[in-house]
């Protein structure tokens, strides 16, 4: 691996600005709170930051809707304030992603404006437009993520407009060669202004039909869901093959300037890591890329063993995440916010083949809020309460301080409230205990850095029964074994049945002697057996894997 492609095994911390730090008492996170805090970033051991939107916005969709993307909206600060906080990261040997959001923009944004002014405008053709229906209906029968139909009227053009979120997100129309040009010069921008790279937003929303043909139904299951966005198969809407172009276009932006990265986001629907594992693929594609698919599941034994097999696979590059913005917070999801769990979820999350995301509060143990309705500031939690709580609970402030009024995010009102339960998650409380979380984070994070097996290394599935599951990580002749126990009890495990293995107790995980601890996990040097075979799974896909009596329980 080359310094240029430092994205590879990195680890990358995701900051929600406007709830990490507040710096000047409007109860809102901003850039100047950031720059304050990177100091604890970088002592946690991560090799990058993923800023979310900073950008001029209504702040409709709090910030995913880009009224302007060369601007920083005054709430986050100024110019001035990222090209500061861009220096102290630089000093810190932190690399800085930026979020770009190209499958919309807020209809604020002055291309908008200008588009919907009329049919023959200068951008008349860069969103999505089309006439209605002769009854008057929209065009078709696509659906918003949101709810409701994914089409609003604009009495101005005398059409509808396309939208797969707020009807304040039209989509931009980027088979247009003039609209996919300007978003391009949004990131040669901030490419020039220093950035590393971009979290792209929506990548499966690049691209719609350009024929208009509507989605097919999804196979029904009898009950009709809150979201009805689940009742189509977006077959028509998004993930549309000509997106491998617009992809070649945006790497070739970036290979313009060497040592900058791209990591896309893609959807949960079927079919995730093989879009994921395509779009990644070669020197043309992205960098790296995460599915929501993990976010949206469960995370049982049949579960992870499928996530270990996937993590396996050698096409592309697979960047991995449990947290962030937009679902509920893994220690709730997954669990009930028990600090041997979320260590567990770190050691998985951290042992994976691919790069990873960290979102923050992740390495505090946070637990999703449980805000009253009241409280809410989501579009999507407020439309669809009670049958769906929003993305507010994962989206509180840090707690800092927890003897300071809320938790030291803010000298004012916040934004969202900081949960009392947070209070004893704070960072200050964390930093005074050995045993914390956040001390635990940090031992596994730095001494990741020393094992290049776990960052660059291959990965082999370990065939284990229930409840446990593990895999070797091999590079450049060193071998580590990897075993987590996913229950809640204490589970046998003959590890001499590896051969000559040598525990790594620096990972922070020291297991007694043939046993893994309720939500423990193991690390080991480990020789690989003579009788490695090759094990074939569920998807008919041929793995490595080692035989299965190297456990007892």
């Amino acid at each position: 691996m080359t310094a240029s492609e430092w994205w590879r095994g990195a680890v990358v911390y995701q900051i929600y600005p406007r709830s990490f730090f507040d710096s000047n008492g409007d109860g809102i996170g901003d850039l100047p709170g950031v720059t304050a805090k990177l100091d604890y970033i970088a002592r946690l051991g991560v090799d990058a930051i993923w800023l979310c939107p900073f950008f001029a916005s209504p702040q409709r969709d709090f910030g995913y809707d880009v009224a302007d993307y060369r601007t920083v909206d005054p709430i986050f600060g100024t110019i001035a304030d990222f090209d500061a906080l861009l220096a102290r990261a630089r000093a810190l040997g932190l690399k800085v992603l930026i979020d770009q959001v190209w499958s919309h923009t807020s209809d604020r944004h002055a291309w908008f404006l200008d588009s919907r002014s009329g049919r023959a405008s200068a951008k008349a053709d860069w969103y999505v437009w089309a006439d209605p229906r002769p009854d008057g209906t929209p065009p078709n029968n696509w659906l918003s993520v949101f709810g409701g139909a994914a089409w609003t009227w604009e009495p101005r053009r005398r059409q509808y407009y396309l939208h797969h979120f707020l009807n304040h997100q039209p989509a931009l129309n980027l088979h247009h060669p003039a609209a996919m040009d300007a978003v391009l010069e949004t990131g040669r921008f901030w490419l020039d202004r220093g950035v590393d790279g971009f979290r792209l937003d929506a990548i499966d929303f690049l691209l719609h039909d350009k024929s208009l043909r509507p989605n097919p139904p999804a196979a029904g299951s009898g009950e009709i869901p809150a979201k009805l966005f689940g009742m189509q198969q977006h077959v028509r809407d998004m993930m549309q093959p000509e997106a491998m172009g617009l992809l070649a276009r945006i790497r070739g932006l970036m290979d313009a300037y060497p040592g900058t990265a791209t990591l896309g986001e893609f959807s949960s629907q079927p079919g995730a890591f093989e879009r994921v594992a395509a779009c990644t693929d070669g020197g043309d594609r992205l960098h790296m890329a995460y599915t929501l698919q993990p976010l949206r599941g469960s995370l049982d034994w049949p579960a992870v063993t499928s996530l270990v097999h996937e993590a396996a696979r050698s096409e592309g590059w697979r960047c991995w995440s449990f947290s962030n913005h937009d679902v509920e917070r893994a220690a709730s999801r997954w669990g009930s916010g028990d600090p041997a769990f979320a260590r567990l979820l770190m050691a998985l999350l951290l042992s994976l083949r691919g790069s990873v995301c960290l979102y923050q509060g992740e390495e505090l143990g946070l637990t999703e809020a449980d805000l009253a309705e009241q409280d809410l500031r989501d579009p999507f939690g407020i439309a669809y309460w009670p049958a769906f709580r929003g993305r507010d609970g994962s989206r509180t402030p840090m707690p800092w301080a927890g003897s300071a009024p809320h938790g030291g995010f803010t000298t004012g009102v916040p934004w969202l409230p900081v949960p009392a339960a947070h209070m004893a998650m704070a960072v200050d409380r964390q930093e005074a205990n050995p045993d914390s979380l956040l001390h635990a984070y940090r031992r596994f994070l730095h001494w990741r850095r020393g094992v290049p097996a776990l960052i660059h290394g291959t990965l082999l599935p370990v065939v284990l029964p229930e409840p446990l599951v593990g895999f070797v990580r091999e590079h450049d002749g060193q071998r580590v074994l990897a075993v987590f126990n996913l229950s809640d009890r204490e589970v046998a495990f003959d590890a001499d049945r590896f051969g000559e293995i040598t525990p790594l107790p620096e990972s922070g995980f020291t297991p007694a002697a043939g046993n893994l601890p309720p939500c423990g996990a193991m690390f080991a040097a480990v020789g690989l057996r003579a009788d490695a075979e090759l094990t074939h799974h569920g998807d008919g896909a041929p793995s490595r894997g080692l035989n299965q009596g190297a456990v007892n329980q």
